[in-house]
């Protein structure tokens, strides 16, 4: 499954990988009953193409233990000191269906093309210096008919939820979270590349969170 593609790390790259690093010891903490029922539902939803997915930005693996025992689960992500905690909780609860954990830059994968029935990315997409790049790689090492979703928070394009957004945008860049980045910017990615959105489903707390499901043609 693996390719000889070798991850590169740039500038931005060791800045996050630093800031990850500073995020790890908390990471759990903040996020977990908060992040809980997205990532569910992102789970539910990439496996529904099949057993073997991969994980992109795994982190300290909150969700590793809602897949299914008999899937086939790999993980990637720039933090080694997430990647610690992740291994720890597959270790401790005897996750036997996470196959890999490994360091990795979500827009140079070391996968081979159609390796994968799903690629899932929660809370990442934001983040990522190149959106684009990050999704072409899923597509690329996702097999024909197979899925791409994403769990994250997407800015309104208008309305009242759009103000609301507006004032709060310094919170939610400060842990991560981006209200100018639009579903809008993947959809249009998705129609260049021949990307069927499936849909775009909101999810707690109070629809903050939206499930993003696309399928790759075959």
């Amino acid at each position: 499954m693996l390719s000889e593609r070798a991850p590169e790390a740039g500038p931005t790259t060791e800045l996050m990988r630093k800031a990850y690093a500073r995020w790890a010891p908390v990471y759990d903490v903040v996020y977990d009953k908060l992040t809980e029922p997205a990532a569910r539902a992102a789970v539910e939803a990439a496996v529904a193409h099949g057993p073997r997915v991969l994980e992109a930005g795994v982190g300290t693996g909150l969700s590793l233990g809602y897949y299914p025992r008999d899937s086939f689960v790999c993980g990637v992500d720039l933090s080694e000191d997430m990647l610690k905690r992740a291994r720890g909780k597959v270790r401790r609860k005897g996750l036997t269906h996470v196959k890999g954990l490994q360091v990795m830059d979500v827009c140079r994968l070391g996968y081979a093309d159609a390796s994968f029935d799903a690629v899932v990315a929660q809370f990442l997409i934001t983040l990522v210096p190149n959106p684009e790049a990050a999704l072409s790689e899923f597509l690329r090492v996702v097999r024909p008919g197979g899925g791409i979703v994403l769990a994250n928070h997407f800015g309104q394009s208008n309305g009242p939820v759009a103000r609301v957004e507006e004032i709060v945008a310094p919170l939610c860049t400060k842990i991560g979270w981006s209200s100018d980045f639009k579903a809008t910017r993947i959809e249009a990615w998705a129609q260049r590349n021949g990307v069927e959105v499936i849909g775009l489903a909101p999810t707690f707390p109070g629809g903050f969170f939206k499930i993003l499901r696309m399928r790759k043609r075959g």
